[in-house]
Parts: structure tokens; sequence; C-alpha cells
């Protein structure tokens, strides 16, 4: 699922505009998890080309096993990054300015890459 906003962008996936764009990230996220049916959603950013698989596989695990509604990858066991699982009953409560705003369970993920963030293509290694 990728949603759109201020901008339309092509790809094969799923996509949901997002009206409400403008109100913050939180928006965003609410406008794409509102199109699912699941228990929980992961939720990665497209601009972090170096996600490792097994950091979504981890989170998901934690999920299933009990380690709360909502759950980040952390890389150096302090500071929260993606992926996150999000469980449905949050995610009508998704505040404007993005899930950053609920407390999270950290999963370790020191032993894999960091995603990155690559907003513009020079900064892509």
């Amino acid at each position: 699922m990728v949603v759109t906003g201020a901008y339309e962008v092509e790809t094969d996936a799923r996509v949901a505009h997002c009206a409400e764009w403008a109100l913050g990230p939180g928006a965003s996220l609410r406008c794409g998890l509102r199109t699912l049916d699941a228990d929980a959603a992961v939720v990665v950013l497209a601009d972090g080309p170096d996600l490792d698989p097994r950091a979504v596989d981890r989170v998901v695990e934690a999920w299933r096993a009990g380690a709360g509604e909502a759950l980040a990858a952390s890389y150096d066991g302090v500071n929260r990054s993606h992926p996150v699982v999000l469980a449905r009953a949050l995610w009508d409560k998704v505040p404007d300015e993005g899930a950053r705003a609920f407390d999270v369970k950290l999963v370790p993920c020191q032993d894999l890459v960091q995603p990155g963030d690559v907003d513009v293509p020079s900064q892509r290694v």
C-alpha cells in the first residue's frame, strides 16, 4: 500500500490517495490504514531503501508473541526506527503528527543494517 497526497507516484502497488495529507504524516497513515483488512499493519517509509526483511520478520514475530500493540525496530538498542507494527486498536488513534506519538516496545535489530533515509537520488550510496 502506498499513500499519496501532495504528489502522485507511479507504482505497481495499491495506492490510497489522502486528501487530508497536509494535516501531517498521521493523516496519511490513517488514510492507508483505513483501506486494510488486518489485525495489525507493518509501517515502513518509502525512503528507506536498505530495509532488511529480517527486521520486518522480527517486529511481526514480537507482535504475534504479545509484545505490545506498537512495536518498532531499534538498531542501537535505544532509538526507534522502521519497521513499525501497529495493532488495529491503535489505527484510529494515530494523531496528525504521526505514530511517533505512541510509546513503542523496541525490537532488537542491532545486528542488521539500518533502513537508511534517502530523500533525493544523490543521497543513495
